[in-house]
């Protein structure tokens, strides 16, 4: 084989392994943001079920690629919320694998959501003996998440329930503001629209 076809070779399959890495996650996207912001509670429970199933094909299909396990991660714990029971507790605990992954792989994917995502876990699971919530282990990822996203709208407004969850409100509205201040994220046009309506009842609630 001559050295060019050799090179050649050595190119596509570091290219087929880029594109592994680099998963599609948009369409992943696209649906939490429908099941979330638009559908009846009642019915998200099973719809999150099916997506998760979608989440974890992409992730075994690409098991290098942090944001499929960011999302992964995110779909488990959306589910567990939704369905709530003791059945939750088994599902964030596998959310919570699933970005321990990404961070391992690419502690910087998609703009540090790993640590958002984590850190939101950790303030809103129930503590031992019944969880592995962690306040002081919440504020450590959530702050790691902002010095990556320091405009971002989710890294602010997540930090920002976790300033009210602990009482500092004037804190808390500060980061609302950020977070509604937060440049829009093309081709998430929804889940801007439904985290804005988020911030602004976080705020109504504030004043």
């Amino acid at each position: 084989m001559s050295i060019l076809k050799q090179l050649a070779l050595t190119a596509a399959f570091w290219g087929l392994s880029i594109a592994a890495q680099a998963a599609d996650v948009s369409n992943l996207q696209q649906r939490w943001a429908q099941i979330h912001y638009e559908m009846p509670v009642k019915e998200q429970s099973k719809a999150y079920s099916l997506l998760a199933d979608e989440a974890r094909q992409l992730t075994q299909a690409n098991p290098d690629s942090a944001p499929a396990h960011i999302w992964q991660g995110i779909i488990l714990s959306s589910w567990a919320s939704a369905e709530g029971g003791l059945g939750a507790l088994s599902k964030v605990k596998q959310a919570r694998t699933e970005l321990e992954k990404a961070l391992r792989l690419e502690p910087n994917a998609l703009q540090g959501s790993a640590y958002t995502s984590l850190g939101a876990l950790y303030y809103q699971v129930p503590g031992w003996p019944i969880g592995f919530g962690d306040h002081d282990k919440a504020a450590e990822l959530l702050q790691k998440a902002l010095a990556l996203n320091p405009d971002g709208i989710d890294s602010n407004y997540f930090w920002a329930d976790y300033l009210i969850v602990q009482k500092r409100y004037a804190e808390a509205k500060a980061a609302l503001l950020k977070a509604q201040a937060a440049p829009p994220r093309p081709g998430r046009e929804l889940a801007d629209k439904g985290r804005q309506q988020e911030i602004r009842e976080r705020l109504n609630t504030l004043e």
